[in-house]
């Protein structure tokens, strides 16, 4: 299924202007993958400290957050449609922020989990609405560029993270037994110290986004035709905001259902589906594990504590590497050809890996393969399917459809995250890579059959072409 018919636009009027309303968008994203991967590095401190000993607390403690992004994401399009699209984002920023100092304060597990599930809520909000902001506001020709940098930031928040816990955490010498552990800076003070980072960010994120303008097709929904006019004429000039407000009022039926019955409208049917599909996928391709079990899969693998906080480091790099790359590619080479590309080439690497743990040829092999595909994922799966979710559902039902896919998204992150000890348990790390190279092949077969192509094409046609009024 191909969408192939360019949008014709005039040229961005002030594309400084839209560079910083985007970037300030997407600082939701960098705040979504610093308090999404800074637990992993604080693990085993928090935990001493806590004395937790039982795996389902320490399950428990390193998923809760997960309880909070499927409350956001449930709630993010009831939000963004009733209120507007910053008014959602400043919520997303005060979750941020409490979630920093509230986690970075606490003094036992009950409190630690509960503002652990508020920072999830944060994350279910923003990682929904910021790319759904980023799309309002773009123009069609650089769409996939800007709402790729949602993606950019989010992993330059998991690098930073990264760091922030490597710069933090003393060196552990060899054999250090688990009184000594206790008493280290590390279990008494340095966790608290990795969670208190985000709160630079996420205060500087509250503050900005009270000055970027609501999104245009959200004002025009509204009924603000006024408003929307002069957002766009900022953006893109007179003749610009004519032609976009025209596409949005041709578009628009007179009469709309309620978002909630507009869902479960037939001709949307098909296009929602491979959206809750898409989002699922980028989860079930087994990346993330990667990232919240980096100490289990790079110990397996035959690496020190100390060796592994620089592993993970070595991770978030690649990651923000291909992602910058990413940029350049998901506009000129398309959205489909990057999804086909990830799923194919994921399904070889995790087959690779699988063999190399089955024939224990482990330490710096595996890093290459665990690099190898991390730097696949940021190329392809992960920033292309934040932006298909964006672009590809009709403007009268796009907040709550959105909002479905990532509650979908983060239903499938947390299945990943609390069977993959299971599978390890069972499977072992090399049936555990198999198993997740025959879902990526799976997905290959999907996007090949299901996935159009939506590059350089207006929001307004790609909705037209695709047939998805309700």
């Amino acid at each position: 299924m191909q969408v192939q018919t360019q949008a014709v636009e005039p040229s961005v009027a002030n594309p400084l202007y839209l560079w910083l309303i985007c970037l300030v968008a997407a600082l939701g994203g960098l705040l979504f993958g610093y308090d999404w991967v800074v637990i992993g590095g604080a693990k085993l401190f928090y935990e001493a400290y806590f004395a937790v000993h039982d795996p389902a607390m320490s399950g428990w403690l390193m998923s809760s957050a997960l309880v909070g992004c499927v409350g956001g994401a449930v709630v993010a399009g009831m939000l963004a449609d009733r209120f507007g699209r910053r008014p959602a984002l400043v919520i997303a920023a005060i979750l941020f922020v409490a979630c920093a100092i509230g986690t970075a304060m606490a003094n036992d597990v009950t409190v630690f989990a509960i503002f652990r599930i508020v920072g999830g809520i944060g994350i279910g909000l923003a990682s929904g609405l910021s790319p759904l902001y980023i799309a309002e506001v773009s123009p069609a020709k650089n769409r996939g560029l800007f709402v790729a940098i949602n993606q950019l930031t989010i992993v330059i928040g998991v690098l930073l993270a990264q760091l922030v816990n490597m710069w933090i955490a003393r060196p552990v010498p060899p054999g250090l037994d688990a009184v000594a552990l206790l008493q280290s800076w590390n279990v008494q003070s340095g966790w608290r110290w990795m969670f208190f980072g985000e709160g630079v960010p996420a205060i500087l994120f509250l503050l900005l986004v009270l000055f970027i303008p609501e999104s245009p097709r959200w004002l025009s929904k509204a009924g603000r035709d006024s408003d929307a006019r002069r957002v766009l004429e900022r953006i893109g000039g007179v003749a610009y905001a004519s032609e976009v407000l025209t596409a949005m009022h041709d578009n628009r039926t007179e009469h709309e259902a309620t978002p909630m019955r507009a869902l479960l409208a037939k001709k949307v049917r098909p296009v929602l589906v491979i959206g809750i599909v898409l989002a699922v996928f980028q989860q079930w391709c087994g990346i993330n594990v990667i990232f919240n079990y980096a100490q289990d899969i790079f110990a397996s693998a035959g690496f020190d504590i100390n060796d592994t906080l620089k592993s993970i480091v070595a991770t978030g790099s690649v990651n923000l590497v291909f992602t910058l790359l990413a940029l350049r590619l998901v506009d000129s080479w398309g959205r489909r050809k990057l999804m086909l590309l990830g799923a194919g080439a994921l399904t070889v690497i995790y087959a690779l890996i699988g063999a190399a743990y089955a024939m224990h040829i482990l330490g710096l092999p595996v890093l290459v393969l665990v690099l190898a595909a991390i730097a696949v994922y940021a190329t392809t799966l992960a920033p292309v399917t934040w932006v298909l979710l964006s672009e590809i559902f009709p403007e009268h039902i796009r907040a709550q459809a959105v909002a479905l896919g990532v509650f979908a998204l983060w239903i499938a992150c947390f299945v990943l995250t609390y069977t993959f000890p299971w599978l390890n348990a069972h499977l072992g790390p090399a049936g555990s890579f198999w198993f997740y190279g025959a879902i990526c092949a799976m997905g290959f077969v999907f996007i090949w059959r299901r996935v159009p192509e939506t590059s350089g094409v207006s929001l307004e046609e790609i909705e037209r072409r695709l047939g998805n009024h309700g």
